[in-house]
């Protein structure tokens, strides 16, 4: 025998709910109204949102049915069992005919896979919708239809085949020649030869084994040989990445300027040839909460225009108030009315919960909504808990892949809670505002003279901010900014 924790699951639902950002929230309602019949949604217009948007104390309410509720519970606890007048419609009869439709649908979806008939135009428009979806090519694709228009026989179409096997997403081949030499029994002559005939397909770059025969690659497609810029990348490779440009001038017999002039036009060329190929990775974002400037205040929301409005059909508390349905009948309803119930009021409180978090995240930030980054706070996930009253597990799963439409922009969340340093004034500054101040620190230094780290770190300490060199060497890689001697133009 064993102890183990085992979350209800109601409690799981609530935790779902609260964690679930708004578009895979809506995914969860419609989920839960296709499970439950007696859940049905309102139509809200935009008139009606903005005044049920905030209550008599000016916060923002989901709309409850609180008299409908009480009389189901008066009906659902056996006040109904007395006689009730007839209603108007046969509710009985429908409601028998309801359960018996959805039985047999269930049964038919449980035995067959066969889709419902359709007219032919529906089938015919379903078929274009369908044929009318695209796709991206991805690089391999890209490379094999190369492959089928190329002049080769089977075996060299075959050994093709392989390196382009072997090449990564960017473009680069990730085996050597002899590697795949050996994995296919052919000479390592056969598989040079095939290989220059993967890098003559396109993108310029393809099959390029490091960056430096990758940029000669592209160079060599555009007849640039003789130029200085593919001198530079075949001889000095090794200065050219560390920008040692007085050596490369003495190492080319040409001027600095000259030098300079050439790094440009080679920094156009593409380190990743395959980059094209990647899939799109654009994220599109929901805001889950709104802040607005009000006067001298900020005020704050929560977006509920794509959440469903929900409550409990009518048509269901009228059955349970007939006295002559059966025990099977009311046990049937008053449980799904009961699981309708408890996932309205677990929106609500989510919706509470992520506003109370809000108003507590603008509060104490409120110079970063007026001033921008560099008035961002420390703050953490322990302290709004408090503040709020729930647990700090709580407040995570609340901001969990959520953002707030701020006065300086969309920010997730999770963005606002960081560690902080000390200043002289004994006040806390958030690190994400710090690593702002040395962005822009470096940003305005003198190219010719670029600044060491020990450096900012007193132009950080004149400001009030005690900090050590190291972490501003972390802070500068994490913001991909070279170290001074590697900063240096001549």
């Amino acid at each position: 025998m064993t102890q183990s924790l085992v979350l209800a699951p109601q409690l799981q639902q609530s935790l779902a709910l609260l964690q679930a950002p708004t578009l895979e929230l809506k995914a969860l309602i419609e989920h839960e109204m296709e499970q439950n019949p007696v859940l049905e949604e309102v139509a809200v217009t935009d008139a009606e949102m903005r005044e049920k948007s905030t209550d008599d104390d000016g916060e923002p309410s989901m709309p409850t049915d609180s008299a409908e509720e009480a009389a189901f519970d008066s009906a659902s606890d056996g006040a109904a069992e007395k006689e009730a007048p007839e209603p108007v419609d046969n509710f009985q009869t429908e409601f028998e005919k309801l359960v018996q439709l959805d039985q047999e649908w269930r049964d038919h979806f449980s035995q067959t896979n066969v889709p419902i008939r359709q007219s032919s135009e529906e089938e015919e428009r379903r078929q274009f919708m369908f044929d009318s979806l695209t796709a991206g090519t991805s690089l391999a694709e890209f490379l094999m239809e190369q492959v089928r228009d190329a002049d080769l026989n089977d075996e060299q179409r075959a050994l093709v085949e392989t390196i382009i096997g072997n090449i990564d997403d960017y473009g680069y081949l990730k085996a050597t020649v002899e590697e795949i030499a050996a994995s296919t029994q052919a000479p390592v002559e056969k598989i040079s030869e095939m290989l220059k005939v993967v890098q003559s397909f396109d993108p310029a770059g393809m099959g390029a084994r490091d960056l430096r025969e990758c940029l000669l690659l592209q160079l060599e497609r555009v007849k640039q040989q003789d130029s200085l810029e593919y001198a530079i990348v075949k001889n000095f490779m090794d200065a050219l990445g560390k920008r040692r440009i007085p050596e490369i001038a003495r190492g080319t017999n040409h001027t600095v300027a000259e030098v300079q002039e050439s790094l440009a036009r080679i920094a156009r060329l593409e380190p990743r040839p395959g980059r094209a190929f990647l899939p799109d990775t654009d994220q599109y974002v929901l805001p889950e909460v709104f802040v607005q400037k009000s006067g001298d205040d900020f005020s704050v929301s929560t977006n509920d225009e794509y959440i469903p409005h929900l409550r409990i059909s009518n048509v269901y508390k009228d059955l349970m108030a007939q006295g002559e349905n059966s025990s099977e009948v009311k046990n049937y309803i008053r449980e799904k009315i009961r699981a309708g119930k408890f996932l309205i009021k677990s929106l609500h409180q989510r919706q509470q919960t992520i506003l109370n978090i809000a108003k507590e995240i603008v509060k104490r930030q409120r110079e970063f909504m007026g001033r921008g980054v560099s008035c961002l706070k420390p703050m953490t996930m322990a302290q709004v808990a408090e503040v709020v009253g729930v647990h700090e597990t709580t407040v995570s799963r609340a901001v969990s892949g959520k953002y707030m439409q701020t006065p300086q922009g969309i920010f997730e969340m999770r963005f606002f809670f960081t560690a902080g340093l000390q200043t002289a004034s004994g006040d806390g500054v958030s690190n994400t505002s710090v690593k702002d101040m040395i962005a822009e620190i470096f940003k305005n230094e003198n190219a010719g003279k670029p600044l060491s780290d020990q450096e900012v770190v007193k132009m950080l300490v004149e400001k009030g901010i005690t900090i050590a060199r190291r972490t501003v060497a972390k802070y500068r890689d994490e913001l991909s900014i070279l170290p001074s001697n590697l900063r240096k133009v001549y």
